[in-house]
């Protein structure tokens, strides 16, 4: 599906954009792939561990609040990743207007760029935390998913949609639990601070976040957001299976921090249909029947919610053990 076609992704220098463009580059023969983003020297550095695929990638700089940049960056452009965000929750916290300018009006700058230029789709990557929100991250995701489900009205008869793809923390991520774990240990630590001895997580590889993008690419119809089945764990867990026996003082909740990710909540659950490996919680409005999805999988009950606390595959020690060691941590 990705053979001779043009793929631009915002925010591409990230590990997203990087795993992203290495499957890509590894299992289709794309006309080109667009990196696009602010940081010239992290393009810098991309472009020399892609230089073999020199002939395939093309490198923008430039903003998801530029409007006109996107514009003329999507002149062409058969599909776009929608990667970039400010992330990080205390930054956030801190600077809001930014966090707005860049998640809530980079995200219609998107809408309304790939509507000019006739892109054919968009996937939007979203965040547990844009469920229930307890922190300006994830309010304005929540605000950034509903913009890309409700751009689908304003399609007309353009042969366009957007879908989105939503998945909590990758394992190994920049500013999660593993690489804050590993530097204690690494630096001599004899304990691993837990915030709350009941917290859960997902468990999600870089790998399995491009599929379901993959997936979203080849199957949305548009307005649908895309949920993988992923096995929980608990911190403490993942505590004992990277240092054995070690204290683990329980140290308080973090600002804007929660229990459990929830991916699909009670409400959802009347639009939401269970597939093999993933869920999808399909649009509760039609803009077109032509273009409308038809759901194939099964319905989920009512009541229905998928969270890491409530999940029904979870990992054991030696299981998170051993899947640690696919984690790069000296990155």
């Amino acid at each position: 599906m990705l053979n001779n076609k043009s793929i631009l992704i915002t925010g591409g220098t990230g590990s997203f954009g990087k795993a992203f463009t290495r499957y890509v580059l590894e299992n289709y023969n794309p006309k080109k792939i667009i990196i696009y983003s602010r940081d010239e020297f992290k393009q810098f550095i991309m472009q020399n561990e892609f230089k073999e695929h020199a002939d395939k990638l093309r490198f923008f700089i430039g903003d998801v609040r530029d409007k006109e940049r996107l514009t003329r960056a999507f002149e062409g452009v058969d599909y776009v990743i929608h990667a970039a965000a400010l992330k990080q929750v205390p930054a956030c916290e801190y600077n809001p207007a930014e966090a707005i300018k860049t998640n809530i009006n980079g995200a219609q700058n998107v809408i309304d760029a790939a509507l000019d230029t006739n892109v054919k789709k968009v996937v939007a990557l979203s965040t547990d935390k844009a469920v229930n929100p307890v922190n300006l991250y994830g309010g304005t995701k929540l605000v950034s998913d509903k913009l890309f489900i409700a751009a689908n009205a304003y399609a007309g008869s353009k042969d366009v949609c957007f879908s989105i793809v939503r998945y909590g923390n990758v394992a190994g991520s920049r500013g999660s639990i593993i690489p804050l774990f590993h530097n204690i240990i690494k630096n001599g630590g004899t304990e691993l601070p837990i915030t709350d001895y009941r917290m859960t997580r997902f468990w999600i590889s870089l790998r399995q976040g491009v599929e379901l993008v993959i997936k979203a690419l080849e199957e949305a119809k548009g307005g649908e957001t895309f949920i993988s089945k992923i096995p929980s764990f608990k911190i403490t867990d993942l505590a004992e299976a990277m240092m054995p026996g070690c204290s683990m003082p329980e140290v308080g909740i973090r600002v804007g921090e929660k229990l459990h990710e929830v991916m699909v909540t009670v409400e959802d659950a009347p639009n939401t249909y269970e597939y093999d490996k993933h869920f999808i919680i399909y649009p509760q409005m039609v803009w077109d029947e032509n273009k409308k999805a038809i759901p194939t999988g099964k319905k989920v009950p009512e009541g229905f919610y998928y969270s890491s606390g409530n999940n029904t595959e979870w990992l054991t020690v030696e299981e998170i053990r051993e899947l640690i060691k696919t984690v790069d941590l000296e990155k």
